[in-house]
């Protein structure tokens, strides 16, 4: 990219940002494009209700929404489910994953952009975190853990796993067209039991895993008529768009 490129498109950026603070206070929001309602069942998978932890009810915005799971299965593998849908205050209610996750004791040791296929064709692009802490035993000693992230973001017409991107999207519909997406953000998450367990799983295992599961509950959770407006352009909008 060019000097002159990089420098038009700041500014685009910065005026865009600036705009938001102009918009009328009556701006208004799209409805959700995800399904909140996580089912209890995913093929093999029972889902089993999480609370919200008292931290993220007291800094995330008032009209947050939530729906979290932890799925099992009769092999004892265990799979993390969480959506945060954002309410008016999307600056207070979405943010990104690699801010909250070292909070939470995780180090993110390594970050990497997938396409999952899914139905008719279409990819989904995710955001893969592959996270590490140190956690104790039963006896004080200290071993690794390591866990699989996945995240993507989820808007009224919209599907991207960058965070740059969504606020891209953002400022675009609030100076343009004058509505905020309520975006939502979804996490799938395992832990890598290799080691751990007998018969643990291995860093390919859960991969494969995870993936699988998000091929299964990614139409339980998906909302029309947004998927009917974004199946027309399901490349554009599915794929992952680089950084």
């Amino acid at each position: 990219m060019t000097t002159k490129r990089l420098t038009v498109l700041l500014l685009f950026v910065g005026v865009g940002l600036s705009a938001i603070f102009l918009l009328p206070v009556a701006t208004h929001s799209q409805p959700a494009g995800i399904n909140l309602d996580l089912p209890q069942f995913v093929g093999k998978w029972y889902g089993t209700d999480q609370q919200i932890s008292t931290r993220e009810l007291e800094v995330l915005a008032g009209d947050t929404e939530f729906a979290r799971k932890v799925y099992t299965d009769a092999s004892g593998n265990s799979i993390f489910v969480s959506i945060v849908l954002s309410g008016a205050d999307l600056d207070n209610s979405i943010h990104r994953p690699e801010r909250c996750l070292p909070a939470q004791g995780w180090t993110i040791a390594d970050t990497t952009k997938l396409k999952i296929p899914i139905a008719a064709g279409q990819k989904l692009g995710v955001t893969r975190l592959h996270d590490v802490r140190q956690v104790p035993l039963r006896d004080g000693k200290m071993i690794s853990l390591y866990n699989l992230n996945y995240y993507w973001f989820v808007g009224y017409h919209h599907l991207t796993a960058s965070h740059i991107e969504r606020e891209m999207f953002d400022v675009k519909d609030r100076v343009l067209k004058g509505y905020n997406q309520r975006w939502a953000y979804i996490t799938v998450a395992s832990d890598i039991t290799e080691g751990l367990t007998l018969f643990g799983r291995s860093e390919a295992q859960t991969d494969t895993m995870i993936q699988d599961f998000i091929r299964q509950i990614f139409p339980e959770i998906s909302k029309e008529p947004a998927n009917a407006k974004r199946a027309k352009k399901s490349e554009k909008l599915v794929a992952l768009s680089p950084l």
